[in-house]
């Protein structure tokens, strides 16, 4: 969703393992190195170990990318089988044929893979297996995995094996049961963490393959990445991700220190404080400490000095101070009305609210709210977006809002302007700087709106015939000055170009398609009069 506002391609942190995003760190180099060495040379065992998300199967990916001709790879990636069954897997990866009748037995498998390796060594090609998340193997299918370096010839092994899994899997080989294995192992590695300048390296790296042409990221955000995720690249993808979305709710072009944190703390679920604030906390203590003994020493009873009693008369004849004018009260922080009341910020308090703009009535526990909603000729709409995305559609609409403590509220966005949005919580209202509400939403909201047909909501394009594409000719051509009385119910080519006019001027992706962003625009466009609205003003300028 944020990929064209930040002038993306495609997503860059996602945490699929494509080898175009393999960032070679220094540690990501030398394990690639000792895998390319363990495919072209002869030995026992290479072992690839490191921490979850450190990018092992994304080496492993890139490494398969990079075979030479003459070898032939046994990919196993789901290693909690029996020794038959793994020994049926690598049977499977290298196309041996294998009887259904033998299937379960170890010594015909076994017997089926010599000569299978035997044919190869014979043409000159290069047999490897790779066995991912080897951790999870069982000691007997481990056992299973050692005899199978007894094949080979008297100058080579026949089968190159390589084990790639957590630390745990060290642990696993160091067990005496399986010393034997364990010395057959001819080359260790272990993965670690990125460190700080790797970090920054890798999150330009894979916004440059991404498309981007520029930082989005401001050096505190990317120091803060580094530190909040300890340099394991998965958890900096899935907070850098997190991040993109929030600049793009706040519709910022840049990525800051703040604003990452606030993308971990709805990660971890938990608040994540700035480095500083760590800091604050430990010299407050001090100064909590000084501050009492003060306070305790001033209050020590003491003797009364002279004279006292004639100061204390003195000040009695003085006249009172007149008091001051009370202060106007601050604005209570959007934080503080969160924490109030769970049951203000529930679901069913969000729809009850909701509902009730719309002079509808929603039952807690009489069914799904969407269903509700249906049964009163409206629509539920789930979508990510930004406010400016909301303005546009100009409906009410539930946000999804997390606290510094990653709990999660639901409330209702009844009005929105330059200046700040008014928020229905149950029963209550707040006003909200813009600014404070992006400082708890991401992105995540819900609204209802009344389609032309409920049961049967689609996007509209041309060759398509019905009652709605009635209604988006209708409405189109409405909007454009030229009403037509009898609008057709075809989509033909004069429709696309209304639609992609439409589009273009609401800056929407223009493709001539009608999708459900298209059609919720238009609706607020048209102004019904029994939809509320998020601008009064926006529904009038629409209409």
């Amino acid at each position: 969703m944020y990929t064209s506002f930040f002038g993306l391609n495609e997503k860059p942190f996602a945490i699929t393992p494509d080898p175009r995003y393999l960032y070679l760190s220094e540690r990501h180099t030398e394990a690639l190195a000792h895998l390319a060495y363990g495919i072209s040379e002869a030995g026992g065992f290479i072992q690839l170990t490191g921490e979850v998300g450190t990018g092992k199967t994304t080496v492993l990916r890139s490494l398969l990318q990079q075979l030479p001709p003459h070898c032939d790879v046994a990919l196993i990636l789901n290693p909690r089988v029996t020794p038959a069954e793994f020994l049926l897997a690598i049977c499977d990866e290298l196309h041996v044929q294998v009887p259904a009748e033998s299937a379960g037995s170890v010594k015909v498998l076994v017997d089926l893979l010599t000569h299978f390796l035997l044919d190869a060594h014979g043409r000159n090609r290069r047999i490897v297996l790779m066995v991912d998340e080897a951790q999870n193997l069982d000691a007997d299918v481990l056992e299973q995995v050692r005899l199978l370096t007894n094949l080979e010839t008297a100058t080579q092994k026949l089968l190159q094996i390589i084990l790639i899994g957590q630390p745990e899997l060290r642990e696993v080989l160091a067990r005496p049961e399986l010393r034997q294995l364990a010395q057959r192992i001819t080359g260790r590695y272990h993965l670690e963490a990125l460190r700080k300048h790797e970090t920054v390296a890798y999150l330009r790296h894979r916004l440059r393959i991404a498309g981007s042409t520029r930082d989005i990221f401001t050096t505190g955000a990317m120091r803060e990445l580094h530190r909040l995720s300890g340099g394991v690249p998965r958890i900096v993808n899935v907070i850098a991700d997190r991040a993109l979305l929030g600049a793009y709710t706040r519709e910022e072009l840049m990525v800051n220190g703040p604003l990452t944190r606030r993308a971990a703390s709805e990660v971890y679920g938990r608040p994540v404080l700035a480095p500083w604030m760590r800091w604050l906390a430990f010299g407050g203590s001090f100064a909590g400490i000084a501050l009492l003994g003060f306070v305790l020493w001033r209050a020590w009873p003491d003797a009364e000095p002279a004279g006292s009693g004639a100061a204390t008369i003195a000040a009695v004849n003085e006249p009172a101070p007149q008091p001051a004018a009370a202060p106007t009260p601050p604005r209570e922080p959007l934080g503080t009305t969160l924490a109030k009341d769970a049951a203000a910020t529930s679901l069913d308090a969000a729809f009850s609210a909701l509902f009730g703009l719309w002079n509808s009535s929603y039952q807690p526990g009489a069914g799904l709210a969407c269903e509700q909603a249906v049964a009163s000729g409206l629509s539920c709409v789930w979508q990510r977006g930004s406010l400016a995305q909301l303005k546009l559609i100009n409906r009410p609409a539930i946000l999804s809002l997390v606290d510094e403590q990653g709990a999660p509220h639901q409330v209702v966005l009844a009005e929105l302007d330059e200046s700040g949005a008014k928020l229905l919580l149950g029963g209550t209202q707040a006003e909200v700087p813009i600014a404070e509400l992006a400082d708890y939403w991401f992105g995540e909201f819900l609204l209802l709106w009344r389609p032309q047909n409920t049961a049967l909501l689609r996007p509209l394009r041309a060759g398509m015939r019905g009652d709605d594409v009635r209604w988006l000719r209708q409405g189109l051509e409405q909007l454009s000055g030229v009403p037509n009385p009898q609008p057709g119910d075809y989509f033909d080519a004069d429709l696309q170009r209304l639609v992609e006019d439409f589009q273009r001027s609401r800056r929407l992706a223009v493709d001539g398609v009608a999708g459900l962003q298209t059609q919720l625009v238009l609706d607020s466009a048209l102004g019904m009069l029994s939809a509320p609205t998020l601008s009064h003003a926006a529904a009038e300028a629409g209409a």
